[in-house]
């Protein structure tokens, strides 16, 4: 009687031993995989430059995701519906999701920075009415430093979706300058002592030549554009003194900058 149980249980058993061994055998294989697509991506992200942070991220996104997959796969083996396992996740999901619009929108938006790469630490941006220096491109957010000691966090998903202008994405920049003179000036003499200005700095580039020339007739005064090409590093430097040295040598050649003035006619 005991022989006849054993013979009818015994292929039961082996095909229960079979299955389990078939099981740790593809959990094994899968989690050799897992690691080895985990090491592929942490190469890939290393090699792109990714912030750290990211990179931590992602790797954790992927273990978690390859690891559930799997689970489920080893579950399905043995005969267990899954099935109410991937809708119960599907629920948490879109409630989580509707919960957190907010922060996954400000999360796509560091994905899209992070690859698109309009910016990169270190640049001069303006974006969203602040502007700074770009100092911490998080998973959330992107950190500026002000010219006046201040941090500005904006979030990426504002970011991602406004107009960024990068004013370190060139090595030259053209500094747009003007100045006013008396409409009894003589031009040529006021351009040519502009011009001389202008020749003697050695951070103001020869290619592309600068522009000095007359803009248009205000109310007040002629109005001369000043419009030198220059590294993007040495671009306030350049401006700041340029500025002052023009008001100098015009004050110097005599040579009137003009103020707001109006011509008022009294009738008796």
């Amino acid at each position: 009687m005991e022989w006849d149980m054993l013979e009818k249980l015994f292929p039961k058993i082996l095909s229960g031993g079979m299955s389990i061994i078939w099981s740790l055998a593809c959990l094994f294989i899968g989690v050799k995989v897992i690691n080895f697509l985990r090491k592929l991506l942490r190469g890939a992200l290393e090699r792109s430059n990714v912030d750290t942070g990211v990179a931590q991220f992602l790797d954790a996104l992927v273990k978690f995701t390859a690891y559930a997959v799997l689970i489920l796969a080893l579950l399905a083996r043995f005969g267990i519906q899954t099935t109410s396992f991937i809708t119960l996740l599907g629920s948490a999901g879109v409630a989580i999701g509707l919960s957190l619009q907010g922060s996954l929108a400000n999360f796509a938006g560091g994905i899209l920075i992070l690859v698109l790469k309009p910016f990169v630490v270190g640049d001069y941006i303006s974006a969203c009415g602040c502007e700074g220096t770009v100092t911490e491109i998080s998973l959330f957010s992107t950190t500026l430093h002000s010219a006046d000691n201040r941090n500005v966090v904006i979030p990426n998903g504002t970011l991602s979706n406004s107009n960024i202008i990068d004013y370190s994405a060139n090595e030259t920049r053209r500094v747009d300058m003007s100045v006013d003179v008396a409409y009894n000036s003589d031009l040529k003499h006021a351009r040519r002592v502009i011009e001389e200005i202008l020749d003697k700095d050695e951070k103001i580039l020869k290619e592309p030549s600068y522009v000095v020339a007359v803009d248009q007739l205000g109310d007040s005064g002629i109005t001369i554009l000043i419009r030198p090409w220059v590294k993007t590093e040495d671009y306030w430097e350049v401006k700041w003194r340029t500025l002052e040295q023009v008001h100098n040598r015009l004050n110097e050649e005599n040579i009137d900058i003009p103020f707001p003035q109006m011509t008022i006619h009294m009738e008796n």
